[in-house]
């Protein structure tokens, strides 16, 4: 069983080395998935009105929904949805127009909206709602509906946001090492 990679108008996904999709998810149009990224079970990411781009060892669990936002003469560039290297993004997230940096930990529930920027080593509490165009600083937890920068990251955690990616790099490279002993 092999993962639905759809093209949208001639565009199909862009898939580095070492990637895990689920089979149970879907991926349409201009997604760029780095190396060693993972896409765990009923993720859907839809890249039709403008891209997505995941960086390397980032991880979205399962159930996450991502997509971005169209051109228009409100918004002449739109929002593509970038996500950074070494990221978690947690079970059941939704990321929508948002640009996210590198080692960033999305916690379970949360949501993004348009414009949102999360600059690098950051936490997101789970169940968080970032509203449009917000940016979130480097170096603190954020916790909230709306989101509010509630204090300065430990050492340890800091630490755990490369672990928590390291992780699900591991992890996903014993999937597909099991996929690869199950082919006929």
């Amino acid at each position: 069983m092999t993962a639905v990679l759809r093209p949208f108008q001639k565009i199909f996904p862009k898939i580095g080395l070492r990637v895990m999709v689920d089979p149970s998810s879907v991926v349409i149009g201009d997604v760029r998935l780095a190396d060693d990224v993972s896409i765990w079970p009923l993720v859907a990411i839809r890249g039709d009105v403008n891209y997505v781009a995941i960086g390397a060892r980032t991880n979205i669990q399962d159930g996450c929904v991502l997509h971005v936002t169209h051109k228009s003469s409100y918004n002449p560039e739109g929002n593509p949805l970038i996500v950074g290297e070494d990221v978690t993004v947690g079970h059941k997230v939704m990321l929508h127009g948002c640009t996210i940096g590198n080692r960033v930990l999305v916690g379970m529930g949360s949501i993004l909206l348009d414009g949102v920027v999360v600059e690098n080593d950051v936490m997101i509490g789970a169940g968080s709602l970032v509203p449009q165009n917000k940016r979130l600083e480097s170096g603190y937890l954020y916790l909230g509906s709306p989101v509010k920068q509630i204090r300065p990251l430990k050492g340890a955690e800091l630490e755990g946001l490369k672990y928590s990616a390291n992780n699900y790099v591991r992890w996903k490279d014993e999937y597909l090492a099991q996929d690869n002993q199950n082919q006929p």
